[in-house]
């Protein structure tokens, strides 16, 4: 099939991550389409978007838009017109839908996700816990984490943990090691503890990439194995088993991250939490005996 080449405007008054997102959740599903990406951000005035409105002129081609002032977006949608190009405002048919539920007209105000208030803060300070508690730092801190991700070396772990603090979310994770006992505090810990496992194929390519990027040598993270270990298929099966029968004993969930991404990860991680506060709920409501 031959490879079809499009333009693709996003066009933004704020910093177009909500388009970025669209983007990418639906292009993904043409795999033969080749698309150039003109990304417009912080576009809140009629210089700017005259300057968005020249190049579609130049690389014409649909136009994805989240702009909230009326005026701006009468006025792209005029050239797009005039242009013969497609303009989709992706937010409408969602605003549409909240104020007829809730009975109010939305205010047009830009960038209003981005304001400083306690969700910012809170998702700054859930990224100061992450980097205090990645990879078994500060154990005493456990206490205050919202959920605790545990797995072997090089089970997403930490990546995961970052994306939860854009959530709000203080997740530490702690490195699980066959030769070494459970850090002190993890087993007392309030909230949810999760396990991270993948596929021994996929953990030793990981790890053996890993190996590339520091230049071989020992291993010097928290397993302190040699690089024949490391990435040993043996090896590494048996440290895998152990790890799931570790959490299965304590009965801590786990994941299988070998297909998922981190987002889709950290989205599980999150039904998990959910579930196990529903339980913890549930057993505070029962009559004492």
């Amino acid at each position: 099939m031959d490879t079809h080449r499009i333009n693709l405007h996003l066009v933004s008054d704020a910093t177009g991550e909500t388009l970025n997102a669209i983007a990418r959740a639906t292009t993904v599903q043409f795999e033969q389409a080749d698309i150039v990406y003109h990304r417009w951000s912080l576009i809140r005035t009629r210089f700017q978007l005259h300057r968005v409105m020249e190049g579609i002129e130049a690389e014409p081609g649909p136009v994805l838009s989240t702009l909230i002032d009326r005026a701006l977006r009468a006025e792209l949608d005029t050239t797009c017109q005039r242009l013969n190009v497609k303009v989709v405002n992706v937010l409408d048919p969602v605003i549409e839908v909240l104020q007829e539920a809730i009975g109010q007209t939305a205010e047009a105000r830009p960038g209003r996700q981005y304001v400083l208030n306690a969700d910012y803060f809170s998702r700054i300070d859930a990224m100061h816990y992450v980097l205090a508690h990645d990879d078994g730092q500060a154990q005493p801190g456990l206490a205050e984490a919202d959920v605790v991700l545990v797995g072997v070396s090089r089970s997403s772990k930490t990546p995961t943990c970052f994306y939860l603090a854009n959530r709000g979310i203080k997740a530490a994770n702690v490195p699980l090691v066959p030769a070494l006992p459970a850090p002190p505090g993890l087993e007392e810990v309030k909230c949810p503890v999760i396990g991270l496992t993948l596929a021994p194929e996929a953990l030793i390519d990981i790890r053996r990439h890993r190996l590339r990027l520091i230049g071989g040598g020992a291993h010097t993270g928290p397993m302190r194995q040699d690089n024949s270990e490391y990435v040993d298929e043996d090896a590494v099966k048996a440290e895998l088993l152990w790890a799931r029968r570790f959490c299965n004993s304590r009965g801590w969930p786990t994941i299988d991250v070998t297909r998922r991404s981190i987002e889709e990860t950290a989205a599980t991680v999150l039904q998990l939490m959910e579930s196990w506060h529903n339980r913890k709920k549930a057993a505070e409501s029962l009559p004492a005996t």
